[in-house]
């Protein structure tokens, strides 16, 4: 991978917050339900990408995999966001984050392309 790509701060500010909705909404979604299971996703989304990383994708890997676990990595985080803000927010509000996540999937897809390349 080409070590000198970098990313765009509008792609990384986009997935990041969308990241941060999906890493604060599902859990607190989740606790009457279930606690084990709000602290489990927020081990799943916040603590697998934390240590399975691409080589070449960011600085410092503990755990190299290929390109598509980050791809599928960041689709779950994606998804995490949608699905936390469909249970929490006003129904204006769920669109806007789903609609943000579609947008997020196209400010990504030329990371994508570099991390299947590789």
């Amino acid at each position: 991978m080409d070590e000198r790509y970098t990313e765009p701060k509008y792609a990384t500010a986009l997935r990041a917050g969308l990241e941060l909705v999906g890493w604060i909404g599902l859990p607190i979604a989740l606790w009457p339900h279930s606690i084990l299971l709000a602290i489990g996703v927020d081990v799943l989304l916040i603590g697998v990408p934390a240590v399975l990383q691409t080589p070449g994708d960011k600085s410092g890997t503990v755990i190299a995999v290929p390109g598509w676990v980050t791809i599928v990595m960041v689709l779950a985080e994606l998804a995490g966001a949608v699905t936390a803000a469909w249970l929490l927010f006003p129904t204006w509000a769920a669109v806007l984050v789903g609609l943000l996540a579609l947008t997020c999937c196209g400010t990504e897809l030329p990371r994508w392309r570099r991390l299947l390349a590789a």
